[in-house]
Formats: C-alpha cells, structure tokens, sequence
C-alpha cells in the first residue's frame, strides 16, 4: 500500500466520522458502488487519474450513482477526490468506507466483529460451503443470497449486509481472509483491535478478561477478543494481533525441538 492510500484512507475515515448522518442503506450503496467501479476499467482509471479535475469527478459520481442517496455520493466523492496509489486501491477505499459505514450505521461493532469472526469459522470448517461462496463460477447474486437464507435470523443486519457483499465482490482473497480483514476494519472505527486466541482448551471467561486486559495494556487500546479452540496444540496458547502472533504452544515449542535435533 502506498503513502498515497494510506492518507487517502485515513482522509476517507475522518470525512466519515464527520458525517452526521450514516444509516445501513448507505453502507449498502458504498458496497454497490465498489461492485459498479470493480466491473468497469473505465472508470476506474477516471476516478483515479490525477490528472481528472475533481470538478469532472464529482460530476461522474452525480451521473453514474444518481440512484443512490446524497450522503452516500458526498462520501464517494470525497473518496475519487483523493489520490489513490492504484485502481485497486481506490476499491479497497470504497470497501473499507463501506465496512466502517456499517458499524456506525449500528453502534456495536463489538458485536459485528464477533459475528463475521464466527460464520468465518464457519466456513472453513464445511469445505462445500467454502466452495459455494468461494467459486469464480457462481453469480455474485447467488452467493449473496446464500448467505441471507444461511443468516436470516442469526446475525445482524450489518453483519448479513457485510458478508452478502464481500462475497459479490472478493478480489482474489479467500472467504477467510475477507471476514478477518472486515472485522479489523469494524473493530477499528470502535477503537478496538481484534486478538485472535488459539487454545487447546476452551479458557474461562475471567481467563479470557485477564488475558484482554493484559493485551490492552501491550497494545495501548481496548481489544475484542475471538477464541479458537484447536486440540492439535496440546497446551498453551497461540495469539495473533493484526500482524502480530505470539506462539507460546507446546505443539510450537515440540516443533522447533524437532528442527534443532534435525539440523
């Protein structure tokens, strides 16, 4: 990612935070809008050109996205007026406006973060799932109902509105990946980070909050934590923070032996 995204990101955030006014639908129509901008090379290299005047830009958000609301074009807007490192990266910038819509649209993005972390899991647990959300030959519009009828009910509006999306639109990433980048993003814009703890056995819940705080300490921020559970690491524990992993297993500590008694 280049300095140009990465400001482009951070201006896109604070244009959103600023917006008095953000409700499911225009989290819905930035997803549509990134479907629309994903489909077509030709706008792409309009809304990225730096050499497009944004007088010219703005007036082919208005024409192209008449059909959505005032706030969501405002937000468009104000993305395709920044300057983007790539065409990919404008697309991952209406993504991630859409994802953070989406928690503010709600207000409990702890509760969104947990619920895409969970149907990820999910998913990688039922490979014909994977495969039916995952396959370059099904129609987005298929994949997307699968996952309304498979959450209707089960999750929140956002949550369903989220993943119904990024599976219309992957961009070359697994199903995995997309739902662990979603809930960092949602978790983000509450001021949260997301830890992933992997255990050999389910942790008690004032394990879990010690081990919370403990983090939040480290890292200077709240964290919300997801709790996996893999037999396969016989003790200890294994935690991942964004990039961070922390591999105190005793599969891990096995593993490494083994490597020093081979070399």
């Amino acid at each position: 990612m280049g300095s140009a995204t990465r400001e482009a990101l951070v201006s896109s955030k604070q244009v959103l935070d600023a917006t008095g006014s953000v409700d499911l639908a225009v989290a819905s129509e930035l997803f549509q809008v990134g479907r629309a901008v994903g489909g077509s090379l030709q706008l792409r290299s309009l809304l990225t050109d730096p050499s497009t005047p944004d007088d010219t830009k703005r007036a082919i958000v208005e024409r192209v996205f008449a059909q959505t609301g005032d706030t969501t074009r405002s937000l468009v807007t104000s993305l395709v007026s920044a300057r983007w490192s790539s065409h990919d990266d404008l697309l991952e910038g209406i993504e991630e406006l859409a994802l953070r819509a989406s928690a503010v649209a709600t207000g409990d993005q702890a509760s969104i973060a947990s619920e895409l972390f969970e149907f990820g899991r999910v998913v990688s647990s039922d490979a014909e799932l994977e495969l039916a959300l995952a396959s370059k030959l099904g129609r987005p519009e298929a994949k997307a109902a699968l996952v309304e009828q498979l959450l209707n009910g089960k999750a929140s509006p956002a949550t369903v509105t989220i993943i119904s999306s990024l599976v219309q639109q992957p961009r070359g990433r697994r199903i995995g990946e997309l739902l662990r980048h979603a809930a960092r993003v949602v978790a983000d814009q509450r001021g949260q980070t997301v830890a992933t703890v992997t255990s050999a056995t389910p942790l008690g819940d004032a394990q879990l909050e010690r081990l919370r705080s403990a983090l939040s300490g480290s890292y200077g921020r709240d964290l919300t934590i997801n709790e996996v559970v893999d037999r396969s690491l016989v003790g200890g524990l294994r935690i991942q923070v964004a990039d961070d992993v922390i591999d105190g297993s005793i599969s891990s500590r096995l593993g490494e032996l083994r490597r020093q008694l081979a070399g």
